[in-house]
C-alpha cells in the first residue's frame, strides 16, 4: 500500500476534527457512549475522504512511456518501443578532462 501523501493526511484529519464538532453540537449529546459512536463516525468518515483524494501523476519512466504511447507519430513510437524492450539509452560516463581539472 503506498504513503498517504500530505494532501491525504490534512483532508483526512480536517474530515475528522470538522464532523466531529459539528455532530456533537447537533447531537447535544453529553453520554459515553453517544461520543464513542460520533468519534468513531468521525474516523470513519476521516479515513473515507483521506482514501478518496486523488493521488499526484507518476512522473519518471512510467509516465515517459504512457506519454510517449499517447503522443503519437515516430518519435513517439519510438519511445513507445523503446520502453517496452526495457533498452533505454543512457548517457556516457563523464571524464576529467585537462581543460577542467579538479583542485583538492
Amino acid at each position: 500500500m503506498p504513503r498517504p501523501t500530505a494532501a491525504q493526511l490534512a483532508y483526512g484529519s480536517a474530515t475528522v476534527v470538522v464532523s466531529t464538532i459539528a455532530m456533537l453540537l447537533l447531537s447535544q449529546t453529553s453520554t459515553g457512549l453517544g461520543v464513542a459512536v460520533i468519534s468513531a463516525a468521525a474516523l470513519a468518515l476521516g479515513l473515507l475522504v483521506a482514501l478518496t483524494v486523488p493521488l499526484p501523476r507518476r512522473r519518471g519512466r512510467h509516465a515517459a512511456r504512457t506519454g510517449a504511447s499517447r503522443a503519437g507519430g515516430a518519435a513517439g513510437a519510438a519511445a513507445a518501443q523503446e520502453g517496452a524492450t526495457g533498452d533505454a539509452r543512457v548517457p556516457e560516463p563523464r571524464t576529467a578532462t585537462a581543460e577542467h581539472p579538479v583542485h583538492h
